[in-house]
């Protein structure tokens, strides 16, 4: 199966008006959509749009009300003017961890029928419950993009600024780096590393004991972190009037819905 687990260490550091930095050890599935039904099936600790151990939900990503996340995919490509013609997705996510799950960001894997990366879909969240999903056409090998912000993520960050990733295709390891910069330079850099694991029900619980509640301890991070930004006196921006699950297409003025 393309399925896998993936497990490893996310940092953020912020550059000013005041130094911080943490890090803490994570696990992310990378869930290939036409597999998921079978991958519930085969799992005793794993399940789709019900309750267990581990669980994804089709209400957990996409159009957020259970529908199909493929078709919600294929739409969403549509708008950047591609067709998988019946080529693969893959969604690396947190999965949700006796019930619950928050994450920050997801990426979507989308290929063409040529096994070729087509496009990344970049799915941020907040702790407000906003979404914004960027939709970044990809050509070659080149997995480096920029694009404007365009969703409130942190009260301790502005919104002018804008955002460059640099990803690479999950293989034995997988790697996120994520750098934000505003009017006045570098200010922000988020990264993540992690190696893969098989997809069977020993990681699973292995992974369960060895990360306890690692979903809950990322909402608890964002928090404690915050605090401590607060009492390092950094500005605080009000959050601004969101656009609920909106989608923007890289390099393109189009958004949908």
């Amino acid at each position: 199966m393309r399925s896998a687990l993936y497990r490893g260490r996310i940092s953020h550091t912020r550059l000013r008006p005041a130094k911080h930095r943490f890090e803490y050890r994570v696990f992310y599935g990378l869930f290939d959509l036409d597999e998921l039904p079978d991958l519930a099936r085969r799992s005793r600790w794993f399940s789709l749009n019900r309750f267990n151990v581990f669980s994804l939900r089709s209400s957990d990503h996409g159009p957020d009300d259970g529908s199909s996340l493929r078709v919600w995919a294929d739409a969403r490509l549509a708008e950047a003017d591609i067709d998988l013609q019946g080529g693969r997705i893959e969604l690396l996510a947190f999965p949700r961890v006796l019930g619950y799950v928050f994450n920050p960001i997801a990426v979507w894997y989308c290929y063409g029928p040529d096994d070729e990366l087509r496009a990344v879909l970049h799915e941020v969240r907040n702790t407000f419950g906003d979404k914004h999903t960027y939709v970044v056409p990809v050509e070659g090998a080149d997995l480096r993009h920029e694009f404007a912000k365009e969703l409130h993520v942190s009260p301790f960050m502005d919104m002018d600024s804008i955002y460059q990733f640099a990803v690479t295709l999950p293989g034995d390891r997988v790697s996120i780096g994520i750098k934000q910069r505003d009017t006045t330079g570098p200010l922000f850099r988020a990264s993540l590393r992690a190696s893969r694991l098989a997809f069977t029900d020993r990681n699973l619980l292995v992974l369960f004991f060895t990360h306890p509640l690692v979903t809950l301890k990322a909402t608890t991070a964002i928090h404690w972190e915050a605090l401590r930004l607060w009492r390092k006196r950094v500005p605080f921006h009000r959050r601004p009037d969101p656009k609920p699950r909106s989608v923007s297409v890289v390099g393109s003025s189009r958004e949908a819905l």
